[in-house]
């Protein structure tokens, strides 16, 4: 097992396992909170003003489509900078960027390139990622792994901890067929199951992948056919959120306790579940509105007692 332990700025060497936390996605629209699976919301400025600033901040940006230039978005590099100035200005400087795939719309090296151009100006200490199929499938993420695979095992899995959380990184998206649903396989299970053995089951636990944990549709290929074998190896833990990207919309999901949030795309939005013959990119969103359909998530642990609160923003 290979499990990496990133470095407390703060230096005071407090053991945090033990802490409720609550989650607020910075910037504008509304704070939805969460308290006994019942969601609730309220304005962001009076949120953050109940919400004392402390503990860190992450943010999570998803399916940037590097390489894509059709309609409704033909310049998806000016919108993943846009994304990289807006984590930029968050009051609270991230301690780091989780991308939750679609680096790129063809795993070409020169997409790869420009991905690493933009986000080595992202004001954070680091970026992890998972990948997407569109990062893999031209030749079985071999070039996404020489780019992405240090401190990775197998094809590209990982974990690590900050501040008493477990961050695990899942990789579903190799051998993804058109329309089928994401696969974890034995192997990453297998790891999955030592990786978390020796955690307290009061450790928050975030995991974070490309295609959601959880069934959204599976005519579309929306969900993870083998995600039941690996959340009934986090079901001790009190407090587990899963992160993911794929569907390019905003979908929440509590399941006891597990909460589900799917990520905006950086590049280009898709239709409701069912809502069109197939998914793919709304090709008629006026040039004027598609950056509110785009955007980021931007994540801070709180130390203290509360609910959980979830808010994305948009790039507009």
């Amino acid at each position: 097992m290979e499990n990496r332990i990133l470095q407390d700025p703060s230096g005071d060497g407090i053991d945090r396992r033990g802490f409720l936390e609550c989650m607020a996605w910075a910037g504008t629209g509304l704070i939805w909170t969460v308290g006994g699976g019942i969601l609730g919301s309220s304005t962001m400025g009076k949120a953050l003003a109940a919400s004392p600033l402390g503990g860190f901040s992450f943010v999570q940006i998803s399916d940037s489509h590097i390489g894509f230039s059709k309609e409704p978005n033909k310049d998806v590099t000016a919108t993943l900078q846009e994304a990289v100035n807006r984590i930029n200005a968050l009051p609270q400087r991230p301690t780091f960027v989780l991308h939750t795939g679609d680096l790129t719309h063809l795993a070409k090296p020169d997409e790869f390139d420009t991905v690493a151009q933009v986000l080595q100006g992202v004001k954070a200490g680091e970026v992890f990622y998972v990948p997407g199929e569109h990062d893999v499938f031209t030749d079985d993420g071999k070039l996404y792994l020489e780019r992405h695979s240090k401190g990775t095992r197998g094809s590209g899995w990982q974990s690590f901890d900050y501040q008493g959380v477990h961050f695990i990184g899942l990789v579903n998206v190799l051998n993804l067929k058109a329309g089928g649903l994401g696969v974890l396989g034995n192997e990453q299970l297998d790891w999955l199951k030592d990786d978390v053995s020796h955690l307290a089951d009061s450790t928050p636990i975030v995991v974070f992948a490309h295609v959601p944990l959880w069934t959204v549709y599976p005519k579309w290929g929306w969900g993870t056919e083998d995600s039941e074998q690996a959340l009934a190896l986090l079901k001790r833990f009190g407090s587990v959120t899963v992160l993911n990207g794929h569907i390019h919309q905003i979908l929440q999901k509590v399941e006891g306790n597990v909460t589900f949030h799917t990520a905006r795309s950086t590049a280009f939005p898709q239709p409701e579940p069912g809502k069109a013959e197939s998914p793919g990119p709304i090709k008629d969103v006026p040039a004027d509105k598609l950056r509110s359909v785009l955007g980021i998530t931007s994540v801070s642990y709180v130390e203290r007692p509360g609910s959980l609160a979830i808010v994305d923003s948009t790039l507009e």
